[in-house]
Parts: structure tokens; sequence; C-alpha cells
């Protein structure tokens, strides 16, 4: 998937402007991707992610 498409999709996703957690790794494995992918997306687009299910955020 590319980054654009990936981003769209987070986007649509977004809570008060927040990605949570859950969301994130719901959205990985639907899409096939890396876990990671999408915490790099957040980061470049200031997304915060809320509800970290392991407590980094």
């Amino acid at each position: 998937m590319e980054k654009q498409e990936l981003l769209r999709v987070i986007k649509n996703n977004l809570e008060d402007g927040k990605l949570h957690c859950e969301t994130a790794y719901q959205i990985a494995a639907d899409h096939n991707v890396k876990l990671w992918q999408i915490g790099q997306i957040c980061d470049e687009e200031k997304i915060k992610i809320k509800g970290c299910q392991l407590g980094c955020f």
C-alpha cells in the first residue's frame, strides 16, 4: 500500500485529531503493513496516538 493511501486511511480513522492505538493495530492488520509504518506516518504528519496499549504515549 502506498504511503498516501495509508495516510488517507489513518486520517479517516482519527478521533478528535488523534489516532487510537487499537485502531492503529487494526489498520496495520487490515492493510498488511507494519505497525512501525503507521507510527512513522503519524510522526511525520504530527498525528498523536492516544490510548497506547504499550503505555508509550
